[in-house]
Protein backbone atom coordinates (compact mmCIF):
# COMPACT_ATOMS: atom_id res chain seq x y z
CA UNK A 1 0.00 0.00 0.00
CA UNK A 2 2.90 2.23 0.82
CA UNK A 3 4.37 1.93 -2.79
CA UNK A 4 0.92 2.66 -4.35
CA UNK A 5 0.64 5.37 -2.27
CA UNK A 6 4.17 7.16 -3.51
CA UNK A 7 3.56 6.25 -6.72
CA UNK A 8 0.23 8.27 -6.67
CA UNK A 9 1.46 10.62 -5.08
CA UNK A 10 4.32 11.07 -7.73
CA UNK A 11 2.49 10.75 -10.65
CA UNK A 12 0.02 13.58 -9.06
CA UNK A 13 2.99 16.11 -8.91
CA UNK A 14 3.87 15.37 -12.40
CA UNK A 15 0.39 16.46 -13.51
CA UNK A 16 0.75 19.81 -11.24
CA UNK A 17 4.33 20.45 -12.48
CA UNK A 18 2.89 19.61 -16.64
CA UNK A 19 -0.07 21.60 -16.10
CA UNK A 20 2.17 24.47 -14.33
CA UNK A 21 3.69 24.91 -17.64
CA UNK A 22 0.70 26.82 -19.36
CA UNK A 23 -0.91 30.00 -18.84
CA UNK A 24 -4.25 28.53 -19.72
CA UNK A 25 -6.05 24.68 -19.85
CA UNK A 26 -4.52 22.45 -22.12
CA UNK A 27 -7.11 20.30 -22.44
CA UNK A 28 -9.47 22.97 -23.04
CA UNK A 29 -7.40 24.03 -25.68
CA UNK A 30 -7.51 20.75 -27.05
CA UNK A 31 -11.25 19.96 -26.78
CA UNK A 32 -11.63 23.56 -29.31
CA UNK A 33 -9.37 22.63 -31.64
CA UNK A 34 -11.33 19.24 -31.94
CA UNK A 35 -14.75 21.07 -32.24
CA UNK A 36 -13.29 23.69 -34.92
CA UNK A 37 -11.92 20.67 -37.12
CA UNK A 38 -15.09 18.44 -37.01
CA UNK A 39 -17.22 17.60 -39.70
CA UNK A 40 -20.14 19.65 -38.25
CA UNK A 41 -18.19 23.05 -39.58
CA UNK A 42 -17.63 21.49 -42.83
CA UNK A 43 -14.15 22.97 -43.77
CA UNK A 44 -15.08 26.57 -42.94
CA UNK A 45 -15.05 28.05 -46.42
CA UNK A 46 -15.95 31.60 -46.73
CA UNK A 47 -19.31 31.97 -47.75
CA UNK A 48 -21.29 28.42 -46.64
CA UNK A 49 -22.79 27.40 -43.51
CA UNK A 50 -20.01 25.72 -41.96
CA UNK A 51 -18.12 28.98 -42.21
CA UNK A 52 -21.04 31.02 -40.38
CA UNK A 53 -21.31 28.02 -37.64
CA UNK A 54 -17.68 28.75 -36.83
CA UNK A 55 -18.22 32.28 -36.58
CA UNK A 56 -20.91 31.23 -34.30
CA UNK A 57 -19.03 29.09 -32.31
CA UNK A 58 -15.91 31.59 -31.88
CA UNK A 59 -18.65 34.37 -30.81
CA UNK A 60 -19.82 32.20 -28.20
CA UNK A 61 -16.81 31.83 -27.06
CA UNK A 62 -16.22 35.27 -26.63
CA UNK A 63 -19.41 36.00 -25.02
CA UNK A 64 -18.90 33.58 -22.14
CA UNK A 65 -15.33 34.68 -21.47
CA UNK A 66 -17.17 38.65 -20.96
CA UNK A 67 -14.60 39.89 -23.93
CA UNK A 68 -16.02 43.29 -25.76
CA UNK A 69 -16.91 43.77 -28.75
CA UNK A 70 -14.77 45.78 -31.15
CA UNK A 71 -17.18 45.98 -33.40
CA UNK A 72 -21.22 45.34 -33.33
CA UNK A 73 -21.77 41.89 -32.64
CA UNK A 74 -18.55 41.30 -32.97
CA UNK A 75 -18.83 41.02 -36.53
CA UNK A 76 -17.06 43.01 -39.74
CA UNK A 77 -18.72 41.90 -42.57
CA UNK A 78 -17.06 42.57 -46.09
CA UNK A 79 -17.75 41.83 -50.04
CA UNK A 80 -15.48 39.66 -52.21
CA UNK A 81 -15.79 41.33 -55.75
CA UNK A 82 -14.41 39.24 -58.17
CA UNK A 83 -15.99 36.15 -59.45
CA UNK A 84 -14.60 32.58 -57.69
CA UNK A 85 -15.93 29.12 -56.86
CA UNK A 86 -18.26 30.87 -54.48
CA UNK A 87 -19.79 33.24 -57.14
CA UNK A 88 -19.78 36.90 -57.62
CA UNK A 89 -19.70 39.42 -54.48
CA UNK A 90 -19.83 36.41 -51.93
CA UNK A 91 -19.31 38.09 -48.38
CA UNK A 92 -16.93 37.14 -45.50
CA UNK A 93 -17.33 38.20 -42.30
CA UNK A 94 -14.26 39.13 -39.74
CA UNK A 95 -14.85 38.44 -35.69
CA UNK A 96 -13.48 41.24 -33.56
CA UNK A 97 -13.49 41.69 -29.68
CA UNK A 98 -11.27 44.11 -27.57
CA UNK A 99 -9.23 44.21 -24.13
CA UNK A 100 -8.63 47.58 -22.95
CA UNK A 101 -4.62 48.03 -21.70
CA UNK A 102 -3.28 50.74 -19.94
CA UNK A 103 -1.49 51.90 -22.85
CA UNK A 104 -3.22 53.98 -25.57
CA UNK A 105 -1.23 51.63 -28.64
CA UNK A 106 -3.10 48.44 -29.83
CA UNK A 107 -1.51 45.36 -30.26
CA UNK A 108 -3.76 42.82 -32.75
CA UNK A 109 -3.87 39.05 -32.09
CA UNK A 110 -4.66 37.63 -35.09
CA UNK A 111 -5.71 33.53 -36.64
CA UNK A 112 -8.23 33.34 -40.00
CA UNK A 113 -10.90 30.87 -39.12
CA UNK A 114 -11.59 29.84 -42.53
CA UNK A 115 -10.22 26.80 -44.97
CA UNK A 116 -10.89 25.50 -47.92
CA UNK A 117 -14.44 23.37 -47.49
CA UNK A 118 -15.91 20.83 -48.99
CA UNK A 119 -14.54 19.73 -52.48
CA UNK A 120 -16.53 16.53 -53.82
CA UNK A 121 -17.82 15.33 -51.31
CA UNK A 122 -14.83 15.29 -49.45
CA UNK A 123 -14.23 17.45 -46.15
CA UNK A 124 -11.05 19.59 -45.74
CA UNK A 125 -11.32 19.80 -42.16
CA UNK A 126 -8.34 22.53 -41.68
CA UNK A 127 -7.23 21.86 -37.92
CA UNK A 128 -3.82 22.79 -38.09
CA UNK A 129 -4.49 25.69 -41.12
CA UNK A 130 -6.23 27.04 -38.77
CA UNK A 131 -8.26 25.77 -35.84
CA UNK A 132 -4.94 25.59 -34.13
CA UNK A 133 -4.46 29.38 -34.56
CA UNK A 134 -8.38 30.20 -33.71
CA UNK A 135 -8.19 27.91 -30.50
CA UNK A 136 -5.20 29.18 -29.17
CA UNK A 137 -6.51 32.89 -29.98
CA UNK A 138 -9.32 32.03 -27.53
CA UNK A 139 -6.89 30.60 -25.45
CA UNK A 140 -5.17 34.15 -25.49
CA UNK A 141 -8.40 36.43 -25.06
CA UNK A 142 -9.12 33.82 -22.06
CA UNK A 143 -5.98 35.16 -20.17
CA UNK A 144 -5.78 38.68 -21.04
CA UNK A 145 -9.16 38.77 -19.92
CA UNK A 146 -7.73 38.08 -16.51
CA UNK A 147 -4.34 39.60 -16.89
CA UNK A 148 -4.87 43.26 -17.62
CA UNK A 149 -2.39 43.81 -20.84
CA UNK A 150 -0.33 47.11 -21.09
CA UNK A 151 -1.61 47.54 -24.15
CA UNK A 152 -5.19 47.31 -25.56
CA UNK A 153 -5.51 44.22 -27.54
CA UNK A 154 -7.88 43.46 -30.53
CA UNK A 155 -8.32 39.65 -31.08
CA UNK A 156 -9.22 39.58 -34.85
CA UNK A 157 -10.67 36.52 -36.10
CA UNK A 158 -10.51 36.87 -39.85
CA UNK A 159 -12.55 35.16 -42.88
CA UNK A 160 -10.78 34.36 -46.30
CA UNK A 161 -7.73 34.37 -45.62
CA UNK A 162 -7.58 31.17 -47.89
CA UNK A 163 -9.12 33.67 -50.66
CA UNK A 164 -5.94 35.84 -50.46
CA UNK A 165 -5.81 37.60 -47.05
CA UNK A 166 -9.06 39.28 -47.66
CA UNK A 167 -10.32 39.66 -44.08
CA UNK A 168 -7.19 41.43 -43.15
CA UNK A 169 -6.92 43.69 -45.83
CA UNK A 170 -10.45 44.84 -45.63
CA UNK A 171 -9.52 45.37 -41.41
CA UNK A 172 -6.19 46.90 -41.82
CA UNK A 173 -7.90 49.24 -45.13
CA UNK A 174 -11.25 50.19 -43.32
CA UNK A 175 -9.60 50.47 -39.80
CA UNK A 176 -8.18 54.12 -38.94
CA UNK A 177 -4.97 52.75 -38.05
CA UNK A 178 -3.41 56.60 -36.66
CA UNK A 179 -6.39 56.73 -34.43
CA UNK A 180 -6.48 53.15 -33.33
CA UNK A 181 -2.58 53.39 -32.99
CA UNK A 182 -1.66 49.84 -33.76
CA UNK A 183 1.91 49.05 -32.99
CA UNK A 184 1.90 45.17 -33.52
CA UNK A 185 0.22 42.35 -35.16
CA UNK A 186 1.01 38.68 -34.00
CA UNK A 187 -0.51 36.44 -36.17
CA UNK A 188 -0.77 32.75 -35.80
CA UNK A 189 -1.61 30.23 -38.96
CA UNK A 190 -1.05 26.68 -38.59
CA UNK A 191 0.85 25.95 -34.69
CA UNK A 192 -0.01 22.83 -33.92
CA UNK A 193 1.94 20.21 -36.13
CA UNK A 194 5.66 20.68 -35.40
CA UNK A 195 7.13 17.71 -36.13
CA UNK A 196 10.66 17.90 -35.27
CA UNK A 197 8.88 20.61 -31.88
CA UNK A 198 10.00 23.21 -33.96
CA UNK A 199 7.99 26.59 -34.08
CA UNK A 200 9.13 29.63 -36.14
CA UNK A 201 8.88 33.03 -35.30
CA UNK A 202 8.65 35.31 -38.65
CA UNK A 203 9.16 38.76 -39.43
CA UNK A 204 12.17 39.98 -37.16
CA UNK A 205 14.25 40.08 -40.50
CA UNK A 206 12.25 43.15 -41.40
CA UNK A 207 11.81 44.50 -37.57
CA UNK A 208 14.38 43.67 -35.80
CA UNK A 209 13.62 45.45 -32.82
CA UNK A 210 11.25 42.20 -31.56
CA UNK A 211 13.75 39.46 -31.71
CA UNK A 212 15.35 39.87 -28.20
CA UNK A 213 11.72 40.08 -26.41
CA UNK A 214 11.06 36.95 -27.51
CA UNK A 215 14.40 35.40 -27.70
CA UNK A 216 14.32 36.06 -23.87
CA UNK A 217 10.88 34.23 -22.70
CA UNK A 218 10.54 31.14 -21.10
CA UNK A 219 9.03 28.02 -23.21
CA UNK A 220 7.90 25.38 -22.16
CA UNK A 221 10.56 22.27 -22.27
CA UNK A 222 10.91 20.38 -24.94
CA UNK A 223 10.04 22.91 -27.61
CA UNK A 224 12.27 24.58 -30.12
CA UNK A 225 11.86 28.75 -31.61
CA UNK A 226 13.81 29.55 -34.26
CA UNK A 227 13.49 32.83 -36.19
CA UNK A 228 13.39 32.94 -40.26
CA UNK A 229 11.24 32.22 -43.08
CA UNK A 230 11.25 35.74 -43.30
CA UNK A 231 14.31 37.11 -45.57
CA UNK A 232 13.35 37.84 -49.27
CA UNK A 233 16.04 37.05 -51.14
CA UNK A 234 14.94 33.20 -50.06
CA UNK A 235 11.68 34.04 -51.96
CA UNK A 236 10.08 30.62 -51.58
CA UNK A 237 11.02 30.24 -48.64
CA UNK A 238 9.50 33.69 -47.45
CA UNK A 239 7.04 33.63 -45.21
CA UNK A 240 6.41 37.79 -45.11
CA UNK A 241 3.20 37.77 -47.27
CA UNK A 242 1.88 34.20 -46.91
CA UNK A 243 -0.90 34.73 -44.49
CA UNK A 244 -2.84 37.33 -42.58
CA UNK A 245 0.68 39.29 -41.28
CA UNK A 246 1.05 40.57 -44.83
CA UNK A 247 -1.80 43.13 -44.85
CA UNK A 248 -0.21 44.63 -41.71
CA UNK A 249 3.17 44.73 -43.22
CA UNK A 250 1.81 46.15 -46.16
CA UNK A 251 0.70 48.95 -44.12
CA UNK A 252 4.33 49.30 -42.62
CA UNK A 253 2.65 47.69 -38.91
CA UNK A 254 5.57 45.33 -37.54
CA UNK A 255 4.38 41.93 -37.28
CA UNK A 256 5.70 38.72 -35.77
CA UNK A 257 4.16 35.15 -37.52
CA UNK A 258 4.37 32.16 -35.19
CA UNK A 259 3.91 28.93 -37.51
CA UNK A 260 5.34 25.57 -38.51
CA UNK A 261 7.07 24.52 -41.98
CA UNK A 262 4.26 22.89 -43.49
CA UNK A 263 3.91 18.98 -43.36
CA UNK A 264 2.10 16.81 -45.77
CA UNK A 265 -1.11 16.65 -45.01
CA UNK A 266 -1.34 20.57 -45.07
CA UNK A 267 -4.11 21.94 -47.91
CA UNK A 268 -5.21 18.16 -48.09
CA UNK A 269 -8.07 16.61 -46.64
CA UNK A 270 -6.21 14.97 -44.04
CA UNK A 271 -5.19 17.81 -42.22
CA UNK A 272 -7.32 16.15 -38.82
CA UNK A 273 -7.67 16.64 -35.14
CA UNK A 274 -5.93 12.97 -34.48
CA UNK A 275 -2.90 13.87 -36.90
CA UNK A 276 -2.28 16.85 -33.65
CA UNK A 277 0.65 16.22 -31.07
CA UNK A 278 -1.62 17.55 -28.57
CA UNK A 279 1.71 18.20 -26.16
CA UNK A 280 3.50 20.03 -28.85
CA UNK A 281 0.41 21.91 -29.73
CA UNK A 282 -0.05 23.08 -26.11
CA UNK A 283 3.43 24.06 -25.60
CA UNK A 284 3.43 26.18 -29.14
CA UNK A 285 -0.09 27.89 -28.00
CA UNK A 286 2.03 28.98 -24.59
CA UNK A 287 5.20 29.97 -26.17
CA UNK A 288 3.24 31.86 -28.52
CA UNK A 289 1.27 33.75 -25.18
CA UNK A 290 4.43 34.00 -23.61
CA UNK A 291 5.92 35.93 -26.38
CA UNK A 292 2.96 37.94 -26.83
CA UNK A 293 3.20 38.97 -23.08
CA UNK A 294 6.77 39.76 -23.69
CA UNK A 295 6.19 41.97 -26.61
CA UNK A 296 3.63 43.92 -24.55
CA UNK A 297 5.90 44.90 -21.64
CA UNK A 298 8.80 46.16 -23.96
CA UNK A 299 6.91 47.93 -26.47
CA UNK A 300 5.83 51.36 -26.07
Amino acid sequence: MRKLSLSALFLFLALVVASAQYSFDPKKLSQELKELSSSVMDGRKTGTEGNRKARIYIIDHLKQLGIERFVPGYEQPFSISQAGSLGQGTGGVNILGVIPGKKKGTIVISAHYDHLGNRDGKVYYGADDNASGVAALLAMGEYFKKNVPEHRIILAFFDAEEMGLRGSAYFVNSLDLEKENVVLNINMDMIARGDKNELYACGTYHYPQLKAPVEGIQKPAGITLLFGHDNPETRRDDWTSQSDQGSFHAKKIPFLYFGVEDHPDYHRATDTFDKVNLDFYAKSAETVLQAVKALDKSLD
